[in-house]
């Protein structure tokens, strides 16, 4: 499916169709219901426990948690749908020109913690934004491996460039390089994962990268792109595609791994390692801020946490183990998409 345009906008593009939040919310709820039917397939013991919770605002959601499952040690996979008169503070820093508005969000999002050490964590987020006349469509998939894996790597990346570049030939690289930089842990200077796409503020008109790294990767990329033009149906039906893409790109990972056998060093790095997830989450995720800033339900967005971590003073890997490999290589951004098996 080829679906972009660099043609002239007309006022139609930039407006959204008059069912615009019955589709995303209807699309939300199917891929939350695909994804887990997908993933209790895969773990065969685990089961979703659905937990339907209200907004006194506005809105609402449904949590689905597996817990204790053959692969899964813990994961969620939530969609929510809110509205409210107010904007949080988050929304207004990026476009203050949606203020006096009221406001409408819907997405899905998902967190994976396996049991196997060599199995990755993974998350995706979807999402779709409405306040006046400011709309939006964000998310992306990143994968964290604890061990290094680069055919796993490469996997994931391959998986959602194909999608990518069936909608434009510059979502991949550009958003590549935007969920480099987003899932980037200041505070320790490394990466989160392996990284995959992410994306934000996507919109009928300007530049692919919406973010303040004006000399980063991904904002000279886009730069370089330049302005382009996208209706709502076509930024719809990009988001879709991307969250029909997660099964492909991880299932097949899961499958390699997870009869892996592991011991308690490889347990205790990954518990350690699972740390960072935290770190991220509570200091840097624009879901969680934006959740806990709109009064949303606590444990439906601090479901992303794993069930066990620890924290290890100035950890250092040994030298020229997999551990250490995991630093040197696949905590730096690489060229994932182009990897081949030597």
């Amino acid at each position: 499916m080829t679906a972009f345009s660099t043609s002239e906008a007309t006022s139609s593009h930039s407006v959204p169709p008059a069912d615009s939040k019955a589709r995303v919310s209807q699309f939300m709820r199917q891929i939350q219901d695909e994804i887990c039917q997908g993933l209790a397939a895969l773990d065969g013991v685990g089961k979703f426990q659905e937990d339907s919770w209200e907004r006194p605002e506005g809105g609402g959601g449904r949590s689905r948690v597996m817990r204790e499952g053959a692969v899964f040690e813990q994961g969620g996979v939530n969609f929510s749908e809110v509205w409210g008169e107010h904007l949080p503070p988050s929304i207004l820093a990026q476009r203050p020109e949606a203020a006096g508005h009221g406001f409408y969000a819907t997405g899905t999002s998902m967190v994976l913690h396996p049991r196997n050490p060599y199995i990755p964590t993974v998350h995706l987020n979807y999402r779709y934004f409405e306040a006046g006349p400011v709309w939006w469509f964000g998310g992306g998939a990143d994968l964290t491996p604890y061990y290094p894996f680069a055919e796993d790597a490469a996997h994931f990346h391959k998986t959602f460039k194909q999608a990518c570049d069936a909608h434009h030939p510059e979502y991949y690289p550009t958003f590549k390089y935007w969920c480099d930089e987003y899932f980037y842990l200041k505070h320790r200077q490394e990466t989160r994962g392996v990284g995959g796409i992410f994306f934000d503020y996507q919109d009928a008109q300007g530049e692919l990268y919406r973010a303040n790294n004006t000399n980063g990767p991904a904002a000279l990329h886009s730069a370089k792109v330049g302005s382009l033009t996208r209706t709502w149906e076509e930024l719809f039906a990009f988001i879709q595609e991307c969250g029909q893409t997660f099964l492909p790109a991880y299932v097949p990972i899961v499958e390699r791994r997870r009869n892996m056998e592991y011991g308690d060093r490889q347990r205790n790095f990954q518990l350690y390692r699972r740390g960072r997830y935290v770190e991220f989450n509570l200091v840097y995720d624009r879901g969680t801020i934006f959740g806990l800033q709109t009064n949303g339900r606590t444990e439906s967005i601090l479901m992303s946490l794993p069930p066990l971590v620890r924290w290890e003073y100035a950890y250092q890997p040994e030298p020229n183990s997999p551990e250490a490999e995991l630093y040197e290589i696949f905590l730096k951004p690489q060229d994932w998409a182009n990897w081949k098996a030597s």
